[in-house]
């Protein structure tokens, strides 16, 4: 068990160092990193599900879209269901660079995982499930007492 406890907190610090890293060469920060993240992996999203999703409020998640949009990694137009609402989607060049840095390592884990079976690969979704599903609450805890909830 302290084998598996120190590893995950060995993977947690590796994957912030390389996120970090990737972070400075795009020229923006870690939030800013985490926004293009949910756009990479989402076709689009609005600024109000942004703001949640990354603890941010009104007014940040607006200076952030600024930043982002200015540097050409992200647009925002207006929703054709509702214009009163905005629609927020990365930009080719912002998927080209992501893919640029994190390409490489995505085919190399791919042919990591091929190395499993079905049963171990369920068994490893199953632990990682409920690892973020850990960090997730106790993130919402984190929150509510950063708030005064």
């Amino acid at each position: 068990m302290t084998t598996v406890s120190a590893e995950m907190q060995a993977l947690q610090a590796a994957v912030d160092d390389f996120d970090a890293a990737a972070a400075t060469l795009l020229g923006i920060n870690r939030t800013d990193m985490r926004c293009l993240e949910i756009l990479f992996q989402r076709e689009s999203a609005t600024p109000s599900t942004l703001g949640p999703a990354l603890g941010l409020t009104t007014g940040s998640v607006t200076a952030m879209l600024d930043r982002l949009q200015k540097l050409g990694y992200l647009t925002r137009s207006p929703d054709p269901a509702d214009r009163r609402k905005v629609t927020v989607r990365i930009t080719d060049a912002a998927r080209q660079k992501a893919w640029e840095l994190y390409g490489p390592f995505a085919e190399e884990g791919r042919e990591q995982l091929a190395a499993y079976d079905e049963n171990q690969l369920r068994l490893l979704a199953g632990f990682l499930r409920g690892s973020r599903e850990l960090y997730e609450r106790h993130l919402a805890r984190v929150r509510a007492q950063h708030s005064g909830g």
